[in-house]
């Protein structure tokens, strides 16, 4: 049962200048979803016909994006700033964007998850332009199995890029891995391998059910099978330190291993009491829990205020103040489930 709403945490970020929900947890992550467009048709992701696009109007412009961060870093205490897709690499003016965010004031961490695709021509420009991190969502280390995943041809672009960022000396490099049982599990160990010489985070991702992603219980790999099988080649398997109290991924590692292996147990162990993020979709509408399915509109009130920054302040956070305690309101992963048919699809929320 969520605990009344104090007066405390009605402030708005005007006179607290940092962005508390009903509950006390402090919000100072926001990723921002670029574009609702995607180079890869990954089925966990995508819907497999595809999804209705936002009209051009109604996503958000540059100017918008920008404005709409500053806002949430200058009066809502925003430090660290992600961009998704969709694929963000999409975007022409990408670096250009990355160095307008990275400019404003007290903005601390830019990071950028993206499929790799395009990443090793564009790296140098967005390091240049201050991003930070970098995340690459690689789901398969095989190539026939890539392209049956991902309905494109595309793994030696992706390690790559993977290469030419170790190379450029990103770190930490994360490779974002959701795991599914009977599509990609069997490669888990594989990827563990891989952390041996390669300076490297990856990260394995529990399989999430959204909008027609096929997601059923028999597809979800929890964490600790994980933990089990990676200790069959891996003995020695340990957990790690992770040294950040808001870091969803509980990190472990092979000792003597240059990389590290982190698991994302959204499903098994949710993380809501320690949650610090919120998302901002491209289309403008806050998302204030990646579970649930209410969204907030931003972009109208950008557009009707465009020289009063006091009424997106209120805006943002009346949206806070209703987000749930846990799971998008659902009191259990099984009413999760049978809500998520409500809720967009991944390529639209940008993860």
């Amino acid at each position: 049962m969520e605990r009344p709403r104090h007066a405390l945490f009605a402030e708005t970020m005007t006179e607290r200048n940092t962005l508390v929900d009903s509950f006390g947890r402090t919000h100072d992550y926001l990723r921002i979803s670029l574009t609702e467009r995607c180079n890869l048709r990954c089925e966990y992701c995508m819907p497999e016909e595809g999804v209705e696009l936002s009209h051009d109007d109604d996503l958000l412009t540059t100017p918008e994006i920008i404005r709409a961060a500053r806002i949430f870093v200058e009066r809502g205490g925003v430090r660290k700033i992600r961009l998704t897709g969709g694929e963000p690499l999409l975007r022409r003016d990408i670096a250009e964007l990355c160095a307008a965010l990275k400019s404003l004031s007290g903005l601390e961490k830019l990071g950028i998850t993206t499929n790799g695709i395009l990443l090793k021509k564009k790296l140098p420009s967005l390091l240049a332009a201050g991003v930070d991190l970098v995340n690459i969502s690689l789901d398969t280390l095989d190539k026939d199995k890539f392209i049956q995943m991902t309905k494109r041809n595309g793994l030696e672009k992706v390690l790559g890029a993977v290469e030419s960022a170790v190379d450029l000396g990103v770190e930490p490099l994360k490779v974002n891995c959701v795991v599914m049982r009977g599509i990609n599990d069997d490669e888990v160990t594989r990827f563990v391998a891989w952390t041996k010489y390669m300076p490297i985070e990856v990260r394995f991702i529990e399989f999430m059910p959204f909008n027609d992603n096929k997601w059923s219980s028999d597809t979800l790999v929890p964490f600790r099978d994980m933990v089990r099988d990676i200790r069959k080649t891996f003995p020695d398997f340990q957990v790690a330190a992770s040294g950040n109290a808001s870091e969803v991924a509980k990190m472990w590692h092979v000792p003597g291993h240059a990389g590290r292996v982190g698991f994302i147990t959204s499903m098994t162990q949710q993380f809501c009491g320690s949650c610090n993020r919120l998302r901002m979709m491209a289309d403008g509408n806050l998302k204030v829990c990646l579970f649930g399915s209410e969204e907030f509109g931003l972009r109208d009130v950008l557009r009707s205020s465009a020289h009063d920054d006091d009424d997106v302040v209120d805006a943002i956070q009346r949206a806070l103040n209703k987000k749930h305690a846990a799971l998008g309101g659902n009191t259990s992963v099984e009413e999760l489930l049978q809500s998520s048919g409500t809720n967009r699809s991944m390529v639209r929320i940008g993860g």
